[in-house]
């Protein structure tokens, strides 16, 4: 059981920031949608809503950004990753003459 719950957490913390950097993609959708779709509307001006697209690339630089970082770790752990993506060895130092 505990094993069960270890996979469901683990699952968890991918689940979220994804559901997150969705939200924040939908959040700036929205505010572009919204601002075009102003200009049909000849009874309103057309204004764009800068904080509600800010909070949404935020939301989806962060979600997405987590989900990078956790394959790129987790695959360079594993050693699946390009030469130059690998952690460097320190050299030995140099014998003194």
């Amino acid at each position: 059981m505990k094993l069960v719950t270890a996979r469901f957490i683990a699952i968890l913390m991918l689940v979220i920031p994804g559901l997150v950097a969705c939200f924040g993609f939908l959040k700036m959708k929205d505010s572009i949608f919204d601002y075009f779709s102003a200009f049909g509307n000849d009874t309103v001006t057309p204004d764009f809503e800068f904080m509600k697209f800010l909070l949404g690339l935020i939301m989806f630089a962060a979600g997405a950004g987590f989900i990078g970082g956790w394959t790129f770790f987790r695959d360079r752990k594993r050693n699946y990753v390009a030469p130059r993506f690998k952690e460097k060895r320190p050299r030995p130092p140099k014998p003194q003459a």
